[in-house]
């Protein structure tokens, strides 16, 4: 019964502001500004839209980064609690929490945009995958750095190594070692 007076309680609510979340959402998305200096990933020959495996690297990817955006969003529940008494603090821990986890956020969905693109993903189904009006507008270069480092591609002659192209080769090494480390345990099972 409780259930069906919340579900009243969301429909009047939802009457009164004339819309759902889920569009509100949309909104919000629809009203992101490109990222700074968007730019569309490079087609690399040979690859498959469709491939049949995702890439451990984009798995691991995924894994590490929704971990550091969990930690970040705990943190910002965590002060949330601690500091209703002093709202400077408040309001400073809490922003400086989710703003990292944005950006943690953001991140990953421009690497994983970027990785579709240059798989040669039609540009107007990555728009819909993504739920905007442009498919490059999470993809800038530190995007493509992260890539770049999760699939190890060399750093350019003569270029000093980009922190995100660092940070996508350690987990990529990481994720390596753990798939090495399930197939020796595999074999040694058999």
């Amino acid at each position: 019964m409780a259930s069906h007076a919340r579900k009243n309680a969301t429909r009047r609510q939802q009457n009164l502001t004339g819309t759902n979340r889920r569009a509100a959402l949309q909104d919000i998305r629809n009203a992101l500004p490109p990222a700074p200096q968007a730019r569309n990933a490079t087609w690399i020959p040979g690859g498959e839209a469709h491939a049949e495996v995702v890439p451990a690297e984009l798995i691991a990817l995924v894994q590490d980064f929704v971990h550091w955006e969990r930690r970040h969003l705990d943190d910002a529940v965590s002060v949330a609690r601690q500091h209703i008494e002093s709202p400077a603090n408040w309001h400073r821990l809490v922003l400086y929490a989710l703003t990292d986890a944005l950006a943690y956020n953001l991140l990953l969905v421009g690497t994983l945009a970027a990785y579709l693109q240059e798989q040669g993903l039609d540009a107007e189904l990555l728009r819909r995958h993504l739920q905007s009006p442009d498919p490059d507008r999470y993809i800038n270069q530190q995007a493509l750095d992260l890539l770049a480092g999760l699939m190890d591609r060399p750093v350019a002659e003569g270029q000093q190594e980009a922190t995100w192209h660092f940070i996508g080769r350690q987990i990529a090494e990481c994720c390596a070692q753990h798939v090495d480390g399930r197939r020796r345990s595999t074999q040694e099972g058999l």
